[in-house]
Formats: C-alpha cells, sequence, structure tokens
C-alpha cells in the first residue's frame, strides 16, 4: 500500500544555480589561493612576466612585454569572464603577494565540443615549490566539475621539461605534438599537446590487483510535466560535473529499495516510499578498477522538495533532451529506454 506522503508531491521547476559572480569567486589551492585578476594587479603582473625566462616559454607573449598590454591584458579577462568565455586567476600567497597567473578560455573544436584551454605561469622569484602544480590541479578540478566541457588541454613547448612535469602532476596525459607560433622566440616551435577528462581525476597510478563488484541503486524522478531529474557530481568527487540519475551505493546487506529511499533522503531531501519505486531496467559498466552494477527505479511520488544537499546542482529535463547533458558511461544506457518509455 502506497503512504499518503507519496501523494503530496509538488513539482518545482529547478536550474543548475548560475556561474558565482567575478567578485565572489575565490578558489583555495592551499597554501595558495586563485582569484580573479583585477586592474590593480597589472604592475605586479608586469614586474614578474617581463622576464625573458618566462615570456619565452609563453606562445602568445612579446618580449620585451609592454607595461600598457598588462592593463589590456586584465580587462580581456575580465570581459571572457563575463561571457562565460574563460576564466583567468592571480596566484596569490598568504601574504596575498602575486605570484603568476593560471586561468583557461573555453573554443569549441570540430567533433569535439567545448574545450578548456589551459595555461599558467609563475615568476622566476617563485619557481620550483610546486606553485604551478598547485594552480593547475585546482583550476583543473573546478573547470571539470563546474563548466559545460568535454576536456581540459594544454599545450607545452618540448624544451619545457618543467612545465610538462607540472601537467602530468596534474592528471594530463600527452595525446600528440604540433607547432605553435612563440611571438617572442619569432618562430614557431614544436610542442606536445596534452589533455584531461573527468575520468583522469584521481585515478590510481597502480590497477588493483582484484577488481571489485559496486552495487549502486538509481531513480529517475519524473515530475508532472513527464521530466526527469539529473543531478550533477559535484567538485570533489569522481567524474565531477558529469550528470546522473541520483542515488548511491547499496551498504552490506542493504536491499536496493532501501539503499535508494535513504540516499535519495539524504541527497535530497525527499522521503519515497518502497511502494513508488517501481523496477525499470539495470546497467552494467566495467570502469577502470571495479565492475559496476546500477539497478534503475522509476518513481512518480515523493513528499517534500528536490533540494541539492551535497552542493550538487540539479536540473529537470524532458527526455529528448537528455543527451544534451554529459553522464557518465554506466548512466547512457538509460537514456533510449526512458525516451521509449516516457
Amino acid at each position: 500500500m502506497r503512504c499518503v506522503a507519496c501523494w503530496q508531491n509538488v513539482v518545482y521547476r529547478l536550474h543548475p544555480p548560475k556561474m558565482p559572480d567575478i567578485a565572489t569567486l575565490f578558489l583555495d589551492a592551499a597554501p595558495y589561493r586563485l582569484r580573479p585578476l583585477l586592474p590593480e594587479d597589472a604592475t605586479a603582473l608586469h614586474n614578474l612576466v617581463n622576464d625573458w625566462e618566462v615570456v619565452r616559454m609563453l606562445s602568445r607573449l612579446p618580449f620585451p612585454y609592454p607595461r600598457d598590454l598588462a592593463d589590456d591584458w586584465i580587462a580581456a579577462t575580465l570581459a571572457m569572464h563575463r561571457a562565460k568565455q574563460g576564466y583567468h586567476f592571480a596566484i596569490l600567497d598568504n601574504q596575498n603577494r602575486f605570484m603568476g597567473c593560471v586561468g583557461l578560455r573555453v573554443e569549441t573544436l570540430p567533433q569535439i565540443g567545448r574545450v578548456g584551454m589551459l595555461g599558467y605561469w609563475v615568476g622566476r622569484p617563485y619557481w620550483k615549490q610546486g606553485i604551478a602544480t598547485k594552480a593547475a590541479t585546482r583550476l583543473a578540478h573546478w573547470a571539470l566539475a563546474n563548466l559545460d566541457i568535454t576536456r581540459l588541454r594544454a599545450t607545452v613547448a618540448q624544451d619545457n621539461a618543467a612545465s610538462a612535469t607540472v601537467l602530468e602532476r596534474t592528471g594530463f596525459k600527452a595525446i600528440g605534438t604540433d607547432r605553435q607560433m612563440f611571438i617572442a622566440r619569432g618562430t614557431d616551435h614544436a610542442v606536445t599537446v596534452y589533455e584531461m577528462t573527468r575520468t583522469d581525476i584521481n585515478m590510481p597510478q597502480t590497477l588493483p590487483a582484484t577488481r571489485k563488484l559496486v552495487l549502486v541503486s538509481a531513480a529517475a524522478l519524473v515530475d508532472t510535466e513527464g521530466r526527469v531529474l539529473l543531478a550533477r557530481r559535484p567538485e570533489g568527487k569522481s567524474l565531477a560535473g558529469l550528470w546522473e540519475f541520483p542515488g548511491g551505493k547499496m551498504e552490506p546487506g542493504e536491499s536496493a529499495e532501501a539503499a535508494l529511499i535513504r540516499e535519495l533522503h539524504e541527497e535530497l531531501g525527499i522521503d519515497v516510499s518502497r511502494g513508488c519505486l517501481a523496477p525499470f531496467t539495470f546497467a552494467s559498466h566495467s570502469y577502470t578498477t571495479f565492475d559496476l552494477l546500477m539497478p534503475l527505479f522509476l518513481c512518480r511520488r515523493w513528499s517534500g522538495t528536490p533540494t541539492g544537499r551535497e552542493g550538487q546542482a540539479l536540473a529537470w529535463v524532458h527526455v529528448k533532451d537528455l543527451r544534451d547533458y554529459p553522464m557518465p558511461e554506466a548512466d547512457l544506457p538509460f537514456i533510449a529506454l526512458l525516451q521509449e518509455t516516457l
């Protein structure tokens, strides 16, 4: 028998949160922090970047680097941020000293989609302290969790071993070579192309000797307009930035229904009875280090308003639009079945 609470469902239109205003977008990269470039950074930026040993490794910068170019560049980064075309940050220490920059611009590449092109530099007084690695890692994880991009890319001059090490420690993998014009050098130069996807975050250096089976229970919550609720995996979790059907892992001895009822309450703040969960289908997928088995239940009635209690964005999506939302590979088979059913 269905509980009375199942019939008290109130549907709300949910939207993913807007990107934070540039004035409030600070990223912690302990012991350093990243904040958007500001006009008052121009003098410190110019003092550090107007250095041949720095500029010769940066493809787009001239040498000498004119002081007014620093003002123009900072103004351009602010415009890119407002247009959601780029995000550029000053790297600061705990005494608020300017040490360098890290940023990315968003480009659309054929057959690949939206890509974040990562770049960074650190002033010579701050070399060999791991600063670039911490800053690049922090921005990479934030970007893959919060931006609608398919991957990150970066290019490194092949005589810049230190920068290649930064990318490899961050989680990037070399995918090829190219040639790129370096303005300060006055010629094109061989570069290595690096790439990082969501699956590269927190990948183990060695594979476990035995694989484990992970059991996950998920729900397709369907509202009165026939839309399905998706949740975006927040920063700090594996596959951050991808959209998925709400749910979670089963605890030892826990049934799929019990696990799902618990997870929906913990993650979304809603209450669901076992009678409101209709078994729909299941997915089986092999990831690099484990095998996943995931039953999916249909649910049209619940009590409460879905809220992202773990920092995840939520979106009500018409089934015809589900493929517009990047998902983990295990969730993809559900789309066609839901489109045929709903």
